[in-house]
This record gives structure tokens, C-alpha cells and sequence, in this order.
């Protein structure tokens, strides 16, 4: 499924993950994927309420949880600097699809990192 908000489709997610030789990119191309999977569920499901995006996210978050150990394989970790740009970007999707007053913490509750 292609995006079709235009603000999402051009955004480059974790943007500055990349930028950094710690973070393995084969590994960051996954959490990416989980990012613009989020995103193509919103479009499809079309979340009508808070609730309903932070069932999203939750999934989305979960996700995320499994790729930990993808990291540690690749000698990295999903430290400070990537918790904070990995919410960033759940921020970013939320605020994308009209959710300006979700919670940053809710959006990504389900985190173990």
C-alpha cells in the first residue's frame, strides 16, 4: 500500500539513527518498516479516537520490542538517542494523521526499551 499523506511519505524516519554508524542500518530498515506499516494501518483503519490509534501504536511499539534483540545481535542497542528518535516518529504519525493531542508517552506505552 502506497501513503497518501504526503507529510508521512516524505518524511525520512529515523532520520538520525541512520546518520549514526552505531545503529545498524539493516536493522533500522526493519523498525522503519514498522513505522510505515503503522502508518498504512491508519490509513486503512482509520482510527476515530485516541483509543483507537493507541491500539495501533501499541502494536506498532511491540514491534519495536522484538527488534531489540536484533540490535544486541548487531553489537547496538536501542539506547537513549534511539528511544527518544523512535518516539519522535511515533509522534511525527500521530501528529501526521490529526492526532496532535495524543499522548507521547501513551504512543508508545508498551516499550520495554
Amino acid at each position: 500500500m502506497e501513503i497518501a499523506n504526503r507529510q508521512v511519505a516524505e518524511h525520512t524516519f529515523l532520520r538520525q539513527l541512520y546518520a549514526d554508524p552505531f545503529f545498524p542500518d539493516h536493522v533500522l530498515d526493519k523498525g522503519r518498516a514498522v513505522l510505515l506499516r503503522l502508518c498504512e494501518r491508519i490509513e486503512a483503519e482509520r482510527p476515530s479516537d485516541l483509543a483507537a490509534l493507541y491500539a495501533l501504536t501499541r502494536a506498532a511499539t511491540e514491534e519495536f520490542n522484538l527488534l531489540e534483540a536484533e540490535f544486541e545481535e548487531a553489537g547496538s542497542e536501542i539506547e537513549t538517542t534511539a528511544r527518544e528518535e523512535i518516539a519522535e516518529d511515533f509522534w511525527f504519525v500521530a501528529s501526521a494523521y490529526g492526532f496532535t493531542g495524543a499522548d507521547a508517552e501513551e504512543l508508545v506505552a508498551a516499550r520495554y526499551w
